[in-house]
């Protein structure tokens, strides 16, 4: 599972009670209107038919097909239909009632002073099409009219997110549960959504002067002030905000692809736009003083993932976007999104070029369209332009310009004069009401809980017991396995971290131990970016050879079953110093000294080759002194913090990561080596043909070592599908000293299931998969050429069971279907190679949680 997406998620419904109850809202008193717009002569549907409701901005328009629908809570309420050259007409819904109209409209006879174009779906056709070469003006004067032409610019830039449950009905209002909190529901607002009941539950501001540079290539954000609903202690306020700015992300029309709600759609202006999408001429108009050309755009295929809506076309030698309205279309396969509304305006600044006066992005996000959900909303203005004046360079060379958190909090009365614009009824009501009902003790308690079955730990105040899906876990060698623990929470100590726990195995007989203290360098908490600390842990713990998580611990209880033979352990008794050190451009260095102590368990054994008829010379154990030094770069990273954790969120910018680490006699170590190890990870995006998830990596080792040296490649025995793992690679099955890799994910998002007429309705998604590992042994690390080195592994046959790749690769591939229930993938496995090696499954299914829009 998409572990951030999630945890954001779940915690902003539970900090609104909506499942502190697990309640669902009664929506039926919604009126649920829709149907179909045809010509009353000729029975063709009509297509771009503006439908509202009478006297409010809540509508929409007809697709192509001329189908529609929407839906109010509002008794008496009149829909109004308008399209160019035909004559309006309205209609009355009842309250409670699901309808469906086939609406007929008159062509108006008149003669219009605007020449119109009205398509008929079976004839568009790009050639001789007024408005696809209207549109491609428009794309052919990007470059001048984005605001990246500007040698410089500064503003002003007041954003506003907020959060509301919406569709809320009378019936779970009075709910009996909620007896305690119904001072909550009077901060209902109607005026979000018209006709539709809003609670608003989040609200974070911001105040910042931003800085753009073209020559050389600078940009500064300063964050002078925010202000925001604070869930502190259950809920990381820094993390929410980056996932939240992550969601929300700027919407550059100009650009070819544009990030939306973690996919990536095709600009209706980019490039190759007029081969996915339709344009029609609707009306020119006035907009601010300009005279602008209205242009609907709609998807050619309305499954693929792109955008409808208007775009205002100012009439002037440059074709720029003065306004545009953006929405996604009803048949798209994205998840948890029941509407969606996007409108930026753009102004002529100082007759030099067009820049953003204000941006709007709303999404309502539900499991149905009829459901209780989330009603989400970014509202960002733009004030005090300077253009093409020149910025100091101190600007760009302060460290400091982007203020910590606390650096910004500023007092009601600066917000009340700085503000571009007054908060509303509700959004002041926001504030105060979550800072009352956190001093709820039925709040207090039902956060905890949903903390706890979330992030798995229990809060007692300073100290946090956990992670509870790791009290019990069983493998083969350690039988079933207790484990307690815990850490210290920030009530404890901002600077000063312990983590714990004790272990103990009923089969092996043997307690297991860790204890870590972790101190931050700097003023701030442990975990705040940028990190620079100190961390010393010692550990007496076993982990399978070949095996690597993130985020999970090896003896969570979701891991214990595993197929084939799970009988291969490493007993590692471990003492580890190390210095991180962050940049504010995310560029880190991480030194450490580590020593471990290294017994073999299981079936495992340490004994050189040499002494192989011989029951002597088996070696208890090995002891490993290393140093090493870890250079990561993710130039601008997003990721959401987690207490012990950090999850990057994707981008399309690489993530380097490269270690080199010394091992030495001098220091302890029984060998002496060097190894170097460098991984790149990266996403690429394909536009409406999805995207794909990449990572390459190669590792040398210098010098002589025994095979638990060796670089163990990561296996899997788990019935998990695992991204960085082979998943029909057995435990300790191949070593190298040498190595490359390559590993593809690509997920299509649906751009195939959603063709296919009765699959499509179900949502899926499909994904395919390739790895691909070179690898191979040099003489001097090769047990069969030299008798020193310890054997590689055997069964209880005496058959080998750990390998060098030779001079061909492992190779496996998958197919998948992800998106299943919104949240499951499940892959068929092939390996292609190496199929003779010792119980090897050659097929096999895998599942993974995941969790996305």
């Amino acid at each position: 599972m998409k572990r951030i997406t999630s945890q954001i998620l779940a915690l902003l419904l539970c900090c609104t009670l909506l499942f502190t109850f697990n309640a669902k809202a009664n929506s039926a008193d919604l009126s649920l209107i829709k149907g179909k717009v045809i010509d009353a002569n000729t029975s063709e549907p009509i297509p771009f038919v503006n439908i509202v409701f009478v006297d409010t901005n809540l509508g929409t328009i007809s697709d192509v097909d001329g189908d529609f629908s929407l839906h109010s809570s509002e008794n008496g309420k009149k829909v109004k239909f308008s399209s160019v050259g035909y004559e309006t007409i309205e209609i009355q819904v009842v309250l409670g009632e699901d309808q469906t109209f086939t609406i007929q409209m008159n062509p108006k006879m008149n003669n219009l002073d605007e020449v119109s174009v009205r398509p008929k779906k079976i004839f568009y056709r790009n050639k001789n099409n007024p408005a696809v070469d209207l549109i491609r003006n428009v794309i052919e004067n990007k470059t001048i009219n984005r605001k990246e032409n500007f040698d410089s610019y500064t503003y002003e830039k007041y954003e506003k997110i907020q959060f509301a449950l919406s569709d809320l009905s009378d019936k779970f209002i009075k709910r009996k549960a909620f007896r305690k909190f119904q001072f909550v529901f009077d901060n209902i607002d109607t005026t979000k959504i018209e006709g539709v009941k809003v609670l608003p539950i989040y609200l974070k501001e911001t105040l910042s002067d931003y800085y753009y540079q073209k020559e050389p290539a600078e940009n500064k954000d300063n964050v002078k002030a925010t202000k925001m609903v604070s869930f502190d202690g259950y809920v990381n306020d820094e993390g929410v905000s980056q996932y939240l700015n992550y969601l929300y992300q700027d919407i550059d029309i100009y650009s070819n692809n544009i990030p939306f709600v973690t996919n990536l759609f095709l600009s209706p202006i980019a490039n190759s736009a007029t081969a996915f999408y339709q344009y029609f001429i609707q009306d020119t108009s006035i907009v601010d003083g300009s005279r602008c050309v209205k242009l609907f755009y709609t998807p050619r295929n309305k499954t693929d993932m792109l955008f409808q809506g208007n775009l205002f076309v100012a009439i002037d030698e440059n074709y720029a976007i003065k306004r545009l309205e953006m929405s996604v279309n009803k048949n798209i396969n994205l998840n948890w999104v029941k509407d969606v509304k996007i409108v930026q305006d753009f102004k002529h600044i100082d007759d030099s070029g067009w820049l953003l006066s204000s941006d709007e992005i709303s999404i309502d996000f539900g499991l149905s369209k009829r459901s209780m959900g989330i009603y989400g909303q970014r509202t960002v203005s733009f004030k005090n332009y300077k253009i093409n004046e020149s910025i100091s360079d101190s600007v760009f060379n302060d460290l400091n310009v982007v203020n910590q958190i606390d650096e910004t909090i500023k007092s009601d009365d600066y917000w009340e004069t700085h503000r571009h614009k007054p908060l509303e009824k509700s959004e002041i009501g926001t504030y105060a009401i979550t800072d009352s009902i956190q001093n709820i003790p039925a709040f207090k308690k039902t956060m905890n809980t949903m903390v706890f079955l979330i992030a798995g730990y229990k809060d007692f105040g300073k100290f946090e017991l956990g992670p509870v899906n790791t009290f019990y876990s069983y493998n083969p060698t350690e039988g079933v396995r207790l484990r307690m623990g815990g850490r210290t929470t920030p009530k404890f100590s901002e600077k000063l971290n312990f983590e714990t726990y004790l272990a103990y195995g009923f089969y092996d007989q043997k307690p297991k131990y860790y204890l870590s203290s972790t101190y931050s360098l700097t003023d701030q908490n442990i975990y705040q970016f940028p990190v620079k600390s100190i961390k010393v842990s010692v550990q007496n713990e076993t982990k399978i050879p070949g095996q690597e998580l993130d985020f999970v611990q090896e003896d969570n209880v979701l891991l214990s079953i595993k197929r084939g033979e799970n009988n291969k352990l490493l007993y590692n008794k471990m003492l580890k110093i190390e210095h991180l050190n962050e940049f504010d451009n995310h560029f880190s260095y991480s030194l450490s000294y580590c020593y471990n102590r290294q017994s073999p368990g299981g079936i495992l054994y340490f004994k050189p080759s040499k002494a192989f008829q011989s029951a002597e010379n088996v070696v208890d154990h090995i002891n490993i002194s290393e140093l090493s030094l870890s250079l990561r770069y993710a130039p601008h990273e997003q990721f959401y913090q987690g207490k012990t954790y950090r999850k990057p969120i994707a981008n399309k910018y690489p993530i380097w990561q490269f270690q080199y680490t010394a091992g030495l006699k001098a220091l302890g170590n029984d060998y002496n080596y060097q190894s170097l190890k460098l991984k790149m990870y990266k996403r690429f995006y394909l536009g409406v043909l999805g995207y794909s998830d990449t990572m390459w990596e190669l590792g040398k080792i210098y010098g002589t070592v025994d095979y638990p040296l060796l670089t163990i490649h990561r296996a899997n025995q788990t019935y998990a599908y695992q991204l960085a793992s082979y998943n029909l690679m057995n435990f300790l099955e191949f070593v190298s000293d040498q190595y490359v890799s390559v590993n593809i994910d690509h997920y299509f998002n649906g751009f195939f299931f959603n063709k296919i007429p009765v699959l499509k309705n179900l949502k899926l998604r499909e994904v395919v998969s390739a790895k691909v590992l070179y690898g191979s042994i040099s003489d001097r690390n090769n047990p069969a050429l030299n008798s020193d080195l310890f054997m590689f592994p055997t069964d209880q046959d005496g058959s080998t069971t750990t390998f060098s790749l030779e001079r061909k690769p492992y190779v496996e591939v998958s197919a998948g279907i992800t998106n299943i229930f919104k949240f499951l993938r499940v892959d068929v496995v092939k390996r292609l190679t190496y199929l003779d090696n010792p119980t090897v499954n050659n097929i096999g299914i895998r599942a993974r949680f995941r969790f996305d829009f």
